[in-house]
């Protein structure tokens, strides 16, 4: 007769240790400005006019007439126009941290045996 036996016991212990981390940043700068712009403009006008009239009337009521005429008109415009138009400017920033830690522990513990017999 044979006979055959086996047994063994133990224990397994295990650890997962894992760490993630994310550092970010960022930054927005904008600027937007406007156009500037002058103007001018001047307008001048001067007329000047001399003349010479002679009147006749005949026969038998005579009628004499002589007249000289001078005209003169002056005239003048300006103008002057300054045209500004706005900017603007912004700034943002942002930073972003992000710490994950996972920490696992496994334990097991076991017992096992065999037993054969003839």
């Amino acid at each position: 007769m044979s006979e055959y036996g086996d047994f063994s016991m133990g224990e397994q212990h295990e650890a997962l240790d894992e760490l993630h981390q994310v550092d970010a940043g960022q930054e927005n700068y904008d600027s937007q400005f406007g156009v500037f712009q002058q103007d001018h403009a001047a307008a001048e006008s001067t007329s000047f006019d001399q003349g010479h009239s002679v009147e006749f009337t005949g026969a038998d009521g005579s009628h004499y007439a002589e007249q000289d005429f001078t005209s003169y008109d002056h005239s003048a415009a300006e103008t002057d126009s300054v045209f500004a138009a706005e900017g603007s400017e912004s700034y943002d920033a942002s930073q972003f941290h992000e710490l994950e830690a996972l920490q696992a522990r496994f334990d097991a513990g076991f017992a096992e045996g065999t037993y054969a017999s003839n």
